[in-house]
């Protein structure tokens, strides 16, 4: 036998096993996710790898090995000069509630009081738009080198890495994202692989019961502090890769001693009206949306939108010790949201984040005066 078959056959006896609800160790699941990255084994076999793994339902060693593999062999890697810790925040997509772009416009909340955001995202896959999408029609320049995301970090204080852009992860994970337009493990791990590499993150997540696995693999790749959520739906049957203004959510936080506390919370708990669930959802629209963002992050919209983004601003506010609970913490970015801090820093992360940013600037500031038309 030679050493590609032995290669064909060992690859495939453990997708085999995950089929039949069998997990990988941390190491299995680095050399196998490796060989999808370098492109050593056929199209059916990656395939076959990526849905029995998503099917089965990662374990936090799973995930870690495969971060590991993506980290380790296709990702730039920058080290942003910075005075203080750097955060991440995303929603990892697969969700049944398609809301419009919360994650990202608590990112810019959170960017506004001091906080340093290193986010790493990707096109719509699952949903209408992503967080790339949203930033390229604000005016980022979601097509540049990671050097230049390093130095919008550096400057604005937030940046985003493209997650399908062949200059951050150059060896395939544009080329497999580019191919598939269902949720994946890479949902998960490939999101994990931030070129900044941020000890601090919270990740909404598309299924209660992946909570705490997910919790439990950002501790295992080196997370100091970390929450991860899941919402749900008035009725409890759907959820949303975000805390909820519509049900309950279930969190699970990783502390700075290591442990992880699991729990759950209504907003109604804190003070937040019941949301009407059509207002926060996604339009298709982009140019459409990216007007009403601006009218949140303006406070112009004081209505369910704005509660949503506050609500989700605020763990970001817990984590770096801004906000002592996540009541205090929904305040205080609702004030940062009324003394125009968020736009404000919006515009500086556009004149950033582009190598030639006038006329990215003159866009964005022809759509602020269409949003309050």
């Amino acid at each position: 036998m030679d050493i590609y078959e032995e290669s064909l056959r060992y690859f495939g006896s453990k997708v085999d096993c995950m089929i039949k609800g069998q997990s990988l160790s941390r190491k299995d699941a680095s050399l196998l996710f490796g060989q999808i990255l370098c492109n050593e084994q056929p199209d059916l076999q990656q395939g076959a790898f990526l849905a029995a793994i998503t099917a089965k339902g990662a374990t936090p060693e799973e995930i870690a090995g495969i971060w590991e593999a993506i980290y380790e062999l296709d990702t730039v890697k920058v080290h942003p000069d910075v005075d203080g810790p750097l955060v991440e925040n995303c929603g990892t997509g697969m969700d049944s509630i398609k809301t419009f772009n919360i994650s990202t416009a608590a990112s810019i909340v959170a960017a506004a009081d001091g906080i340093l955001m290193a986010k790493h995202g990707a096109r719509a896959i699952t949903s209408r738009c992503g967080a790339v999408d949203i930033m390229e029609t604000l005016g980022v320049d979601v097509e540049c080198d990671a050097s230049l995301v390093k130095k919008s970090i550096e400057r604005a204080g937030i940046g985003i890495f493209n997650g399908m852009s062949s200059k951050v992860h150059p060896q395939a994970l544009c080329r497999i994202l580019s191919h598939i337009r269902f949720g994946t493990i890479l949902n998960i791990a490939g999101s994990l692989a931030n070129p900044a590499q941020p000890a601090y993150g919270v990740r909404g997540v598309f299924s209660a019961e992946m909570v705490s696995p997910i919790a439990r693999a950002m501790a295992e790749i080196g997370y100091k502090r970390a929450i991860v959520m899941h919402g749900r739906s008035y009725d409890g049957c759907r959820g949303m890769d975000e805390l909820s203004t519509l049900g309950r959510s279930v969190i699970a936080e990783l502390t700075e001693d290591g442990e992880i506390k699991e729990y759950s919370l209504s907003a109604r708990e804190l003070g937040v009206k019941a949301a009407d669930e059509t207002t926060l959802l996604h339009n298709g629209d982009r140019m459409e949306e990216a007007k009403r963002l601006l009218r949140v992050l303006a406070g112009s919209d004081r209505g369910c939108r704005r509660d949503i983004v506050c609500l989700n601003a605020a763990p970001l506010l817990c984590i770096t010790d801004r906000a002592s609970s996540l009541k205090e913490g929904m305040e205080r970015a609702a004030d940062i949201i009324d003394r125009g801090l968020a736009i404000k820093k919006l515009r500086s992360w556009v004149e950033e984040q582009n190598a030639s940013p006038e006329q990215r600037l003159q866009m964005l500031d022809e759509m602020l005066e269409k949003a309050y038309a």
